[in-house]
């Protein structure tokens, strides 16, 4: 199980959902089945407009999470994500602070979702 809080200034108040770990869910997913406003438009990858900032939680490294090449490249054009933030994800598993919420696979870890 992983917690998941979203924090958006459009929200009352931060909201903490627990979302099951390794079930291939996007983060848009988690939002969506727990009715939070994490805007979309394609939840293909290709727009960027569910941009989203991701905090991992706690004491543990950060797993590493993969990046979609439609994920690079809508990152990349928004100026969210650096050549050097792209090969930290790529070779050292350290994970970029911005992702969009349609390609951001849920692991066992707590993260903040800010958008």
């Amino acid at each position: 199980m992983a917690n998941v809080t979203f924090s958006s200034p459009s929200m009352p108040r931060d909201v903490t959902v627990y979302a099951v770990a390794g079930d291939n869910k996007t983060l848009l997913a988690v939002a969506q089945a727990n009715k939070l406003g994490v805007h979309f438009e394609c939840q293909n990858g290709e727009c960027g407009s569910c941009l989203v900032q991701v905090k991992v939680l706690g004491t543990n490294r950060p797993m590493g999470i993969a990046l979609t090449e439609k994920e690079k490249t809508v990152l990349r054009y928004a100026g969210k994500i650096t050549a050097k933030q792209i090969e930290d994800a790529e070779v050292n598993d350290m994970p970029p602070p911005w992702r969009l919420a349609c390609q951001f696979i849920v692991r066992h870890e707590d993260i903040l979702v800010t958008f």
